[in-house]
């Protein structure tokens, strides 16, 4: 009987063990999903990643009759320099399909021009918490019609900074265009990005984004402002991260070309080994 009880109180232990290691290990995975989802939130964080977003706007042109979808990949890849640096390959290639934009012009589908980042990171955060990129921007007159581009090729700075504390991570990514060469008949570039942003990330992973993405046009003294918020999700496809996103967007300034009102957006981020 004795014997029993030993036998009994070993299970006893051992299950409370397992149960312990199964919590730990349960534990461990979420913090590791958060961990993840947080580093979704940095744009120079050593990661690779593909995201797609697609983006629904209307009311666009001088007489508000233009629609505009846009699906644009995203794909970020790191590169490893040394110890201390790493550069941060962006780039933004959008496939658009619009129609109405300005009287007359009927239906456009094809690839607008495509951007291109390149960011020189610290590998690590400074001693104050600070996370910051900068290099050059690169813009490429690969539109397929005339409507989806500016046929002109871009040169400037860009740069991001941005701290994470606890679950906030807020910052700023901005850049500066000019135009370097192409048509001649074509509208000089000019132009100011700005990005200012903040977001929260839940222990569950669950990721809320408030952000802009601004542009100031200097030739022509306009500005755009598209205020972008969105609700993200960090989950896996088998032993894919995936990270699917949804939100609006409200047009708080226009030019006579970009959209006014609401818009909706819609994401997917793929995440692959380094």
């Amino acid at each position: 009987m004795k014997n029993c009880g030993v036998i009994k109180a070993f299970y006893e232990i051992c299950a409370i063990a397992i149960l312990g290691m199964v919590m730990a290990s349960t534990q461990a995975a979420a913090q590791d999903t958060q961990d993840l989802a947080k580093k979704l939130a940095n744009p120079v964080a050593s990661l690779i990643s593909i995201p797609f977003d697609l983006d629904y706007d209307h009311n666009i042109g001088p007489v508000d009759d233009g629609d505009r979808l846009t699906l644009i990949a995203k794909p970020v890849v790191p590169i490893t320099l040394n110890k201390e640096w790493n550069l941060i390959s962006r780039t933004i290639v959008p496939l658009v399909t619009q129609d109405d934009i300005l009287p007359g012009a009927g239906d456009q589908t094809g690839l607008g021009d495509i951007l291109q980042s390149l960011f020189f990171s610290p590998a690590k955060p400074t001693s104050g918490g600070l996370i910051w990129g900068a290099g050059p921007v690169l813009l490429f007159p690969a539109a397929t019609d005339d409507l989806l581009g500016g046929e002109k090729w871009g040169l400037g700075p860009t740069g991001v900074v941005l701290t994470q504390k606890g679950p906030w991570t807020y910052g700023i990514l901005a850049n500066h265009i000019w135009d370097v060469a192409g048509e001649d008949n074509r509208a000089d570039i000019n132009n100011t990005f700005l990005q200012p942003f903040v977001s929260y990330t839940t222990p569950t992973a669950w990721t809320y984004t408030l952000q802009t993405e601004s542009t100031y046009s200097w030739e022509n003294e306009e500005w755009s402002v598209p205020i972008n918020f969105a609700v993200s999700k960090l989950t896996r496809l088998g032993k894919v991260p995936v990270q699917y996103k949804a939100g609006l967007r409200y047009w708080a300034d226009s030019t006579n070309s970009s959209p006014e009102g609401w818009g909706m957006k819609l994401g997917i981020v793929f995440l692959l080994p380094k």
